[in-house]
């Protein structure tokens, strides 16, 4: 194993299991990124982490255009998952949606769900892509957990399904300037947050949510953020008061 060519080291997500010894072949696309993008050759190392068996590094073993194979040699850092916590969120536009998939991943949500709301402006979104953005979010933070994407759900749908054990934070922007609201709560219990659209929520939306027996609504500061911004403030406040920071 060639250690003198550890730097830059590059991570990639993998479904195989991972353990000693362990061979791991490679899909057409990721053979590509390591050896015609990044010049990968035999005798590199690349960290490989899957979601469940931690980070490893893996030797290369046979490096071709189309397809190639790794070893692992030993585990670099353990298996972390992240807080059961939920991100809801109403797609917008394209980047934007895309930002908030990745920053969701990077911040440690267990799961994101888009919804669509009465005031919705996107209607569709590809699953299989912003999948793709919540994996090479956790390969470049250096995540060993990859959050499942859902496709998107109805709100009211998912409220009427919703699990008797989760708790749920929905940001409402008509508390702007009102406390943040979570305290009294003790770490450990499953949470769901909801940003809801450019909109704002319906009536009979906030009505609903604010009648929720395990919704809490709160503000997000003095000012009215974007739904992106929204995103990364409300997970922020939640990691701090109720997550692993």
């Amino acid at each position: 194993m060639n250690d003198t060519r550890l730097a830059p080291k590059i991570r990639l997500h993998v479904a195989q299991p991972l353990g000693p010894a362990q061979t791991v072949p490679l899909e057409r696309e990721q053979s590509n990124y390591l050896f015609n993008v990044m010049r990968l050759g035999p005798g590199d190392l690349v960290a490989l982490f899957n979601g469940r068996d931690g980070e490893w590094l893996a030797e290369v073993i046979t490096a071709g255009k189309r397809a190639g194979e790794l070893r692992c040699h030993a585990q670099s850092a353990p298996q972390r998952m992240p807080p059961d916590v939920w991100l809801l969120f109403a797609p917008i536009k394209k980047a934007r949606t895309d930002f908030i998939v990745e920053k969701a991943a990077e911040m440690g949500a267990a799961r994101i769900v888009p919804v669509q709301t009465e005031f919705t402006n996107s209607e569709r979104i590809r699953r299989d892509r912003l999948q793709a953005h919540a994996v090479e979010a956790a390969e470049q933070c250096g995540g060993t957990y990859v959050p499942e994407v859902t496709d998107l759900l109805r709100l009211d749908r998912l409220l009427d399904q919703w699990p008797e054990d989760r708790r749920l934070m929905f940001c409402d922007e008509t508390l702007a300037g009102g406390a943040a609201g979570l305290s009294g709560f003790a770490r450990g219990d499953p949470w769901a947050i909801l940003i809801g659209p450019e909109g704002g929520f319906s009536e009979a939306e906030r009505a609903r949510l604010r009648g929720a027996p395990l919704a809490r609504a709160v503000s997000l500061g003095p000012r009215i953020l974007r739904a992106d911004t929204a995103a990364v403030a409300a997970l922020t406040l939640w990691q701090t008061a109720l997550g692993d920071w």
